[in-house]
């Protein structure tokens, strides 16, 4: 059994936290065992942000796969981070990209990669990329599932 006794989100109320920085990302243990390492996907299809200029809302869909080493992030904590977005002011690119290193921090993975795909303001969707290096040899990497802009149905 994993000990949970450091976790302080989990299983409590907790109020979402006022900004990314204020956020507290937790770990639990994870034990690699041999062959290819595995991958964990989080995917965020209602992300919310604002903009850091009008203070209207920005919306993505956020893929996050990474491939643990000696530990994996918490998922109530990682809810409670990307919540947390929603009264943060800032582009699109500094939203994905500060996600995916906030995550590398405390998780210390293998490998990371994260995908922003953001709703079009003006007519233009922008998709934000960001990974630590090559994918770990061996690993399953499935496409992300987040189709081309079309209406993002």
């Amino acid at each position: 059994m994993i000990d949970t006794k450091s976790l302080t989100q989990l299983g409590a109320h907790v109020e979402t936290p006022l900004s990314p920085e204020a956020a507290v990302l937790e770990t639990v243990p994870f034990s690699r065992g041999d062959g290819p390492p595995a991958i964990v996907r989080f995917t965020c299809p209602e992300f919310t942000s604002l903009c850091p200029v009008t203070g209207q809302p920005d919306f993505a869909h956020i893929v996050i796969d990474y491939a643990p080493d000696a530990l994996l992030v918490e998922s109530k904590s990682l809810k409670l981070f990307m919540t947390s977005f929603r009264s943060h002011g800032a582009f699109h690119e500094d939203c994905t990209v500060m996600i995916g290193r906030r995550i590398v921090a405390v998780t210390k993975p293998l490998w990371l990669r994260i995908g922003g795909y953001w709703y079009p303001r003006g007519g233009i969707p922008i998709d934000v990329f960001w990974q630590t290096g090559a994918p770990p040899e061996g690993a399953w990497l499935p496409d992300t599932g987040v189709a081309p802009y079309r209406g993002r149905g």
